[in-house]
C-alpha cells in the first residue's frame, strides 16, 4: 500500500489515506499527515495552528490549491501550492502552478511550471492567509 512513498514522512504520521482507487471532489481541510494516492480535485487546507504535513504519492493527483505547513510531492499537482514551512518536491513529482514557500528542495527529475516565490523576511511572521493575500514576487522555474 505504501510502497511508491517518498523518503520520509513528516514525523512518519500518517493519518489519513486516500487510497489509489478513490476519487474525492470537494475542498478538504486536514490537521496531522494526509498521504494521497488517489486523485483530489478541490483545494486542500491545513487547519491554522495545528501540525500538518500533505504527502502526495508517486500516482497522486490533486487538481486544486494545497495550503499546509510542510508539503512532499512525488506526483501530479495543478494548482498553487502554499507551504508555510517547507516544500519537497521527489524525482516524480509534476506541478502545473506556483510554489510558495519557505524551504525548497528539488529533487533530480522533478518538474514544474510555475514560479517558486519565498515567503521573505515580510511574509515571515504573517499568517497563510494574509502570504495568499500579499502580492507575489518571484521568476519562472523550470527544472527537471
Amino acid at each position: 500500500m505504501f510502497k511508491n512513498k517518498p523518503a520520509h514522512i513528516e514525523g512518519g504520521q500518517v493519518d489519513t489515506l486516500i487510497g489509489a482507487q478513490v476519487v474525492f471532489r470537494g475542498d478538504l481541510e486536514f490537521s496531522g499527515g494526509l498521504y494521497i494516492e488517489g486523485r483530489v480535485i478541490g483545494k486542500i487546507v491545513a487547519q491554522e495552528g495545528q501540525k500538518a504535513t500533505l504527502t502526495l504519492a508517486e500516482g497522486g493527483v490533486i487538481e486544486g490549491e494545497v495550503h499546509a505547513p510542510v508539503v512532499v510531492i512525488n506526483g501530479a499537482l495543478t494548482g498553487d501550492v502554499y507551504a508555510a514551512e517547507r516544500v519537497e518536491l521527489a524525482s516524480k513529482a509534476r506541478v502545473q502552478g506556483n510554489v510558495h514557500y519557505k524551504v525548497v528542495e528539488m529533487c533530480a527529475g522533478s518538474t514544474l511550471t510555475g514560479r517558486l516565490i519565498h515567503a521573505d523576511s515580510l511574509h515571515a511572521g504573517s499568517t497563510l492567509a494574509e502570504q495568499v493575500a500579499a502580492p507575489a514576487r518571484g521568476e519562472f522555474v523550470e527544472a527537471a
